[in-house]
């Protein structure tokens, strides 16, 4: 049999992708609440990939450009209950439930194996202010209207109004998160927020000089 040629016996494998080093802002930002989120991080780098969650180039940014990007939105949130539409991998619905154990939040996912994986989550981390509805926002059936609704990389605004709008009682506030074209979003959403009755609507930009890609937010009220 001819020896193999240095081509053909060399085969080279490329490195797995490390998890990205903790940030210094993790422990600010969660305060007595960081081993809990660390051990969510630790889960999600391990399980992420395999179970369809996040892909494979995320663990090198995956502290600072998904944790902690939906960290940083847990001061907007008011006591009470808070919706998380298309939770996924729980970006930000666990985050910011782990963020803020004063928070009752309603994580509302369709897909069967992310409902498991938010489920496994929650009771791995001992979460007790989480509930996962398996549905559709719009045929999500709630028992009491929600005080606000988060919602991250599911949809245009103009696409999310009625997704979310009336899940939220009168008065409840939408706090979602978007990228770099909010206010254009924002500028196209004219007939939704007239036809849902939104008010006070701004975009908020957190994290500047704390986190490396700020967050934005689109924050409405429903009247």
């Amino acid at each position: 049999m001819p020896e193999p040629t240095r081509a053909e016996a060399v085969t080279e494998t490329p490195a797995a992708a490390e998890l990205e080093l903790e940030p210094a802002a993790a422990a600010e930002l969660f305060g007595s609440q960081i081993d809990v989120i660390r051990a969510f991080t630790s889960n999600l780098a391990d399980q992420g990939e395999i179970r369809g969650l996040i892909g494979p180039l995320e663990l090198p940014r995956l502290w600072s450009r998904h944790i902690l990007n939906c960290a940083i939105v847990a001061p907007l949130l008011r006591p009470g209950v808070v919706g998380d539409v298309g939770s996924g991998a729980g970006l930000p619905g666990l985050v910011l439930a782990i963020a803020r154990p004063d928070v009752n939040f309603v994580l509302i996912e369709p897909m069967e194996r992310r409902v498991a994986w938010l489920n496994d989550q929650v009771d791995a981390l001992h979460l007790t202010n989480v509930t996962v509805v398996r549905a559709r926002a719009e045929d999500a059936r709630l028992t009491h209207p929600l005080d606000q609704v988060t919602a991250r990389a599911v949809s245009a605004f103009s696409k999310l109004i009625p997704l979310t709008a009336p899940l939220v009682r009168t008065g409840g506030e939408l706090i979602l998160m978007k990228g770099e074209g909010a206010q254009r979003e924002v500028d196209a959403a004219t007939k939704p927020i007239r036809k849902y009755r939104l008010s006070d609507i701004e975009v908020i930009t957190l994290g500047t000089g704390v986190l490396p890609e700020v967050t934005r937010v689109i924050r409405a009220t429903v009247d």
